[in-house]
């Protein structure tokens, strides 16, 4: 018993020493790339950091342009995500086992292999070049959410949906009043897998974003590391707090939701 604690003990602290290392480094008011950094005296700590990426990137705007992204995404990967689930689930049509197949090679397609048909497709033809449905578009499906979706409309009973549609209500009505009130824990886990993607991506939004003050924070950083940093005090705790900050929301949502978070995962993996 005492092998595992200690074991399990030493896997926490590898997994949480990077954390705390991002967190002291964007204190420090003198970096310190020693070892002897991780444990700076309390007289080399301080914001003034924090201070410095807000001057350099507008930390708000940075944060509000990658909330609108990040929320978007996760609007559409609920209402189209919900959609489909259901359709894939409940509706009988032809070619429904196709679709689903097809729907689950998608997933073992890199992103980075569509990145330049979507681009000519999204800039060149329909002309959304530094806007922020340009960034959200491409991820508004989620194949992956479709698929936890559809798992959680199957355990429903059959019954549900054949008495509903004998008092003549559609499949739309049925969907909204019968389906979704019953798989509410999908759609917390549909939030809580889609929330890290978005958040954190880089690439598309660095292609489609060309203004400043429409690039999410992730972008912001990556250009604050190649223009403005070689100029700063501290560039190293510099970045080390706007990377702070961007896994600060990340961090407290999986905080908050864990348990459940750890459960759905678990059920919506199982099931079916």
């Amino acid at each position: 018993m005492k092998v595992k604690f200690v074991a399990l003990l030493v896997g926490a602290f590898v997994f949480l020493f990077p954390f705390y290392y991002m967190l002291i480094g964007s204190l420090q008011s003198e970096p310190d790339p020693s070892v002897a950094g991780a444990f700076p005296s309390p007289g080399n700590l301080t914001l003034h950091n924090y201070g410095e990426i807000n001057k350099a990137i507008h930390l708000g705007r940075s944060l509000i342009n990658s909330g609108i992204f990040t929320g978007g995404v996760i609007l559409g990967t609920l209402v189209f995500g919900v959609l489909a689930g259901y359709a894939l689930a409940r509706l009988q049509f032809r070619g429904r086992a196709l679709v689903f197949n097809l729907m689950l090679l998608i997933q073992v397609v890199p992103f980075q292999l569509l990145t330049i048909p979507l681009y000519v497709l999204i800039v060149r033809s329909y002309g959304l070049a530094d806007s922020y449905l340009g960034m959200i578009l491409p991820f508004l499906i989620n194949s992956t959410a479709v698929f936890v979706f559809r798992q959680y409309f199957l355990q429903l009973p059959a019954e549900l949906f054949d008495a509903a549609r004998i008092d003549g209500a559609s499949e739309l009505s049925i969907l909204w009043r019968v389906a979704v009130p019953l798989v509410r824990p999908a759609l917390l886990t549909g939030v809580l897998l889609t929330f890290i993607g978005p958040w954190n991506e880089f690439l598309w939004p660095f292609l489609i974003t060309k203004q400043q003050d429409l690039q999410p924070l992730a972008v912001s950083l990556s250009n604050y590391l190649t223009t403005v940093s070689a100029r700063a005090a501290n560039p190293f705790g510099a970045v080390l707090a706007g990377a702070c900050v961007l896994a600060a929301p990340a961090v407290t949502l999986f905080i908050i939701f864990q348990r459940r978070f750890i459960s759905t995962n678990l059920s919506s993996g199982v099931k079916g």
